[in-house]
């Protein structure tokens, strides 16, 4: 069952609606302001709900402060190296918002639109236009996700298409905290990751071409572990990074839809057990968090993400684009799913 409320105002004054998702137990919200997750609440081993999403209790914490909680990014999510986007010979120069760089859409991105919002039956879809040279991206961009949460298990999927050859990254920038958003600290949560290697980077977090075995480094959760153990640990990627905030390639082919994450807390006993059809997964450990959140002041390493995507930066480096491209021609269908499962 989805219901419907008036979740706020803007500044400018556009009203924002909540959309709640309820099958039994577990509850999750949408907005159609930025397409945020809300909040998801599931129980725990003892059957008492808990929130395990951070963000706002109202519109103002969305469009005042950073980091992006819940929000649905486009055009491209991650970063663009020195915002260059060239295609077929034509380079575009998209906005730089950060360290010299394009990041999550640039200037006033997807997370910051009001969407148009449809519930058919137990979905809700999202939909908006993204005209030509928006950003400078090119191309009219038509624009639908559906948001599907039954079971215990939340459902994105993406679907997007143009009337001119652009580029296209859609993903979701989720903070979880399976203790709970209020605990303050996901160093205890743990992680397994199908992955053998991540994209190294340059000191501006931007992936210029490689791959780096994740075996024998901290990168490796192939075997569970808690993300913190290996946190600050002295390495090259870690320290550029303050911490995880790396594209993990993930082992599946882009498009074929497998199982790539598993996250535990043992304190409350939920799992959330992840999947995707793309191709690379940006692990990200929150450390930059620095806000008021829904009941607490969400700080370093609050919340953690797992941003479902093509490999950063790979319309600029032709093996990442290799793994999954995405300069979309006009006329293609862009369709990727993720999932993220939640039990006890």
């Amino acid at each position: 069952m989805v219901s419907t409320r008036i979740f706020g105002k803007t500044q400018d004054g556009r009203e924002v609606l909540a959309f709640t998702f309820t099958d039994g137990p577990y509850k999750a919200t949408v907005l159609n302001y930025g397409g945020i997750l809300q909040s998801i609440v599931v129980p725990d081993r003892n059957g008492a709900p808990v929130d395990v999403l951070l963000g706002y209790n109202d519109v103002a914490g969305y469009e005042n402060n950073g980091g992006y909680l819940g929000a649905l990014i486009g055009r491209f999510g991650n970063r663009i190296g020195e915002g260059k986007l060239t295609i077929d010979g034509k380079t575009y120069q998209l906005y730089c918002n950060d360290r010299g760089n394009h990041l999550h859409g640039g200037k006033s991105g997807f997370n910051k639109k009001i969407w148009n919002a449809d519930v058919v039956g137990d979905e809700l879809r999202l939909s908006i236009l993204s005209p030509d040279g928006e950003e400078n991206y090119p191309g009219n961009l038509n624009v639908r996700v559906t948001y599907i949460f039954e079971g215990g298990e939340l459902k994105i999927l993406y679907h997007a298409v143009s009337d001119r050859k652009t580029a296209v990254n859609l993903t979701n920038h989720a903070y979880f905290n399976l203790n709970g958003e209020g605990d303050g600290s996901i160093l205890d949560n743990e992680l397994w990751l199908d992955c053998d290697a991540i994209t190294p980077t340059n000191p501006t977090m931007i992936p210029v071409g490689g791959f780096r075995p994740v075996a024998g480094t901290p990168f490796d959760f192939n075997t569970p572990k808690a993300i913190g153990r290996d946190i600050e640990a002295d390495d090259v990627d870690l320290k550029q990074g303050n911490g995880y905030d790396h594209c993990h390639v993930l082992k599946n082919r882009c498009g074929q839809y497998v199982k790539y994450a598993v996250a535990k807390s043992n304190k409350t006993g939920i799992t959330m057990t992840c999947y995707t059809d793309m191709p690379a997964v940006q692990f990200y450990a929150g450390n930059g968090l620095h806000q008021q959140g829904k009941s607490i002041y969400y700080g370093k390493r609050a919340g953690f993400c797992l941003e479902t995507q093509a490999i950063p930066n790979n319309v600029n480096v032709p093996e990442y684009a290799e793994r999954g491209s995405s300069i979309l021609e006009a006329g293609q269908e862009y369709n990727f799913t993720a999932a993220y499962k939640f039990s006890v």
